[in-house]
Parts: C-alpha cells; sequence; structure tokens
C-alpha cells in the first residue's frame, strides 16, 4: 500500500489529525525519506487495541510439533480502562491479598496507588511501544493500534 493512501486511511479511522495527516502527506510530496518510511503512530488516547503476534513454525513448536504456529492477540484497552474502574469496587481487604501476594512474588505494587492519570500516561506511553522478536524462526510482535 502506498504511504498516501495509508495516510488517508489512518486519518479516516481517527488515528491521525488533520494536522498530522497533512504534515505527513507533505513529507511524501517532498520525497522526505525519514518520515515516508515510518508508519504513522496513534496518539494516546486514539489507542484501540494492543495486538500481540505469534509465529512460530513447524519445525520449531518443539518434540512433538505441539503448540499452535500462530496467534494474534488482540486486547481493546477499553477493557484495560474498565479494569481500572473495577479497581475501585474491590473491598479493601480483597486489594490488600492481591498486594500481599504481589509483594510475596517480588513485586512491589499497590493497588490504592494507582490512579487514573497514571494509567492514562500508561496508554499514552503504549503508543509509542513496538516490540519485535526475531530468534530461532519463532517471530514475536507487540504493536499498540
Amino acid at each position: 500500500m502506498d504511504n498516501r493512501k495509508r495516510i488517508l486511511e489512518m486519518l479516516d479511522s481517527g488515528k491521525l489529525s488533520v494536522d498530522e495527516a497533512m504534515r505527513l502527506l507533505e513529507a511524501v510530496d517532498r520525497g522526505d525519506a525519514n518520515q515516508t518510511t515510518e508508519t504513522p503512530r496513534p496518539r494516546g488516547r486514539d489507542i484501540k487495541y494492543l495486538r500481540v503476534m505469534v509465529d512460530v513454525p513447524e519445525g520449531a513448536r518443539g518434540h512433538h510439533g505441539e503448540g499452535p504456529g500462530k496467534v494474534n492477540i488482540r486486547v481493546p484497552v477499553a477493557l484495560l480502562r474498565a479494569g481500572m474502574k473495577f479497581k475501585s469496587l474491590l473491598p479493601r481487604e480483597a486489594s490488600d491479598k492481591i498486594d500481599s501476594a504481589l509483594h510475596d512474588k517480588g513485586i512491589d505494587f499497590n493497588l490504592k496507588n494507582l490512579k487514573d492519570e497514571d494509567f492514562e500516561a500508561f496508554i499514552q506511553a503504549l503508543s509509542e511501544l513496538e516490540v519485535d522478536v526475531d530468534a530461532d524462526n519463532s517471530k514475536v510482535r507487540i504493536t499498540a493500534e
């Protein structure tokens, strides 16, 4: 797919603002290699999914060829946001048990300290997330879209 079409599709789906699309289209028209080779990234508020893709060729699936060859998981960010609201419904005793269990596993995390604005900063950081692993003929890719 050519860059102009990709930019227009992202504008249509709301992943880009009009100003961002204009700037990218101008870069394409100028032939600016640095800006036209990068895929436009969604902003934090525009992220709709966290996607995890795994591709394991048949020969790399273990001793008996077991396991899936391809995995494609798309987690809606709205589900993560709903989880943030759910934490406020947890009784204090339950959240204390969760915090204690996490602490026992070496994870210093306190549900009571997790604020909505911290979560939105986390979502914004996801917009920059892109993980690609290519090892032993297996590929893993994690992106925000």
